[in-house]
């Protein structure tokens, strides 16, 4: 990222503490980096998100219906699908800077390219340079906080190169990538790590089975060691999910007949996943706990692609519909070598993040895999009878199969990340001196806000207080979000909301005493208007509604 861009995530991190969007989970005891709590704000906003995805999903259609299932399954749903086998990522780690990363989103470098390691300091730059030479015998030179000398020969070899030589003094076996951080070539093999969380259900103490039969296996290699404890770790071993998505196929048929289904019809599910990612970057966009909003829509073989084209251009215009510059907002289709093994096509609608274009969603034609691994595992008919289709191989009414899937999967913890950036604003004002000063704006849609209003009484007497509290519980009362705020000048008051994103601030007055007005102030372009205080609440819901 450039200074600029690491400016931003800077300020948004720093805000997001400030104001109350998100804390560092176990802050107090160090924290921990894979883990975030969602403050008094963030939680509001993220609600708000997956609310409005619900309604629009759920609410809003007569083809889908939603269902909200358990985080633990039985293990056999993660062996159907094939997570206990394949869900994996491969894990490298740095033999310098111990630097641990996946390989598939290392940078590439090509032939002939130089192979520069950037350290974050002179200090660092001098430790590695003493460590590559102690442990592979060459001497890097020392440029800055740069390590220079080394070079991709070929696809499979890169070397070191002294100063004005053509000829590599010596060779290394080149993986085809680099580390990330520091661009450090001198990598460990590639190793599968499974993301999947492991824990024990039941009333089985499994570190007193395994202390037993480590006891009994005295003499026992490695290999005899690692399958002993693996059948005692099975036998109460259950996961937590790292996607939504199982639990809809799992539930097809028992939605379906339940709501008197058709397809094409969709299965709808927000909730929490876990995945024990090797590298947490980017503050919240990738964390191992995340909250996801997944939607299984089945549909006729054959329809598949044309109702990918149709979700794909919806979830791409309902994301554009929240935000401020909706042109950050792209699709891209996946290339044949990047589909998953289930997937005929997919595409990733993309946003760009201060370090580039990155995936918020993906749409994915799953075809009839899942349905068909679970039918198989399970031995529960997972197909759907259509009495008024013929059956394209007997040619008679009638027509039994398994519906295709396409798949909108979006993470609420990414969306959550992604309008934050898209709100943050900056322009510089007159303070009430006169001078130049920043005002820091949060240009949240109104409806994705945490508060939608602010009630505040210019002053903490001559009965003002009392009547902002009215006014309070009446929006109370319409189910919407307001906050009384009577702490500190107004003009901070003001300061304080538009850095939390409210879109409207009320305030009650002298003249509210007088003629029964409030002042209604716009957050984006801080006019003010007197409207009347029995009037506030309808036209605050008129607002929200029209936004």
């Amino acid at each position: 990222m450039s200074k600029e861009q690491n400016s931003l995530m800077d300020k948004i991190v720093s805000l997001c503490k400030q104001r109350g969007f998100i804390f560092q989970s176990s802050e107090i005891y160090g924290g921990l980096k894979s883990a975030y709590d969602y403050g008094p704000l963030g939680v509001e906003l993220k609600r708000n998100i997956m609310n409005e995805w619900w309604r629009s999903m759920v609410h809003e259609r007569e083809d889908v219906t939603g269902i909200d299932a358990s985080i633990v399954m039985h293990p056999k749903v993660w062996h159907a699908s094939g997570h206990l086998a394949g869900f994996s990522d491969p894990l490298v780690d740095c033999l310098i800077s111990k630097e641990r990363f996946r390989a598939d989103k290392a940078p590439q470098p090509k032939v002939g390219e130089e192979l520069p390691i950037t350290c974050i300091d002179k200090g660092q730059a001098k430790a590695y340079q003493e460590a590559i030479k102690k442990r592979f015998e060459i001497e890097l030179r020392r440029n800055g906080k740069t390590l220079e000398g080394l070079r991709v020969i070929d696809e499979k070899t890169f070397g070191f190169f002294e100063t004005d030589s053509d000829v590599s003094a010596t060779t290394f076996p080149y993986a085809g990538y680099v580390g990330p951080t520091f661009g450090c070539p001198f990598l460990s093999e590639e190793r599968q790590f499974n993301l999947m969380f492991r824990t024990q259900l039941g009333p089985v103490d499994v570190l007193n089975r395994i202390s037993k039969f480590m006891e009994n296996n005295r003499d026992a290699d490695s290999k005899a060691i690692r399958e002993g404890v693996d059948e005692i770790v099975k036998e109460s071993a259950v996961y937590l999910r790292p996607e939504t998505a199982q639990a809809m196929f799992v539930q097809f048929l028992n939605c379906q007949q339940s709501m008197s289904m058709k397809v094409p019809f969709g299965i709808a599910q927000m909730g929490k996943s876990f995945r024990n990612e090797i590298t947490t970057e980017h503050f919240i966009f990738r964390s191992c706990e995340f909250e996801q909003m997944e939607m299984e829509f089945f549909v006729e073989p054959g329809t598949q692609h044309e109702w990918l084209d149709y979700w794909r251009d919806k979830r791409l215009e309902w994301w554009k519909s929240y935000a401020n510059h909706p042109e950050k907002f792209i699709y891209r289709k996946h290339d044949a070598d990047e589909l998953a093994h289930y997937a005929d096509a997919c595409y990733d609608i993309e946003y760009e993040y201060p370090w580039g274009y990155d995936e918020l969603e993906g749409v994915a034609s799953r075809t009839d895999y899942d349905l068909k691994k679970h039918a198989e595992h399970s031995g529960a008919k997972l197909s759907y009878f259509d009495q008024q289709k013929e059956d394209p191989e007997t040619g008679k009414m009638g027509w039994r199969y398994t519906p295709y899937v396409i798949e909108p999967a979006a993470g609420a913890t990414r969306g959550l990340l992604v309008y934050l950036l898209d709100a943050y604003h900056e322009e510089t004002v007159k303070d009430a001196k006169g001078n130049d000063s920043t005002r820091v704006v949060m240009k949240l849609h109104p409806r994705l806000a945490p508060i939608k209003a602010a009630i505040l009484p210019l002053v903490k007497k001559e009965g003002l207080p009392e009547i902002a509290r009215e006014i309070v519980a009446d929006f109370f009362k319409a189910g919407i979000n307001v906050k009384y705020d009577e702490n500190h000048a107004i003009g901070k008051r003001y300061r304080r909301h538009d850095e939390a994103g409210t879109p409207y601030c009320i305030t009650v007055d002298g003249q509210t005493k007088e003629d029964g007005t409030v002042t209604i102030r716009d957050r984006d372009t801080m006019a003010q208007e007197r409207i009347p205080a029995k009037e506030a609440l309808r036209i605050v819901q008129e607002r929200l509604v029209n936004s």
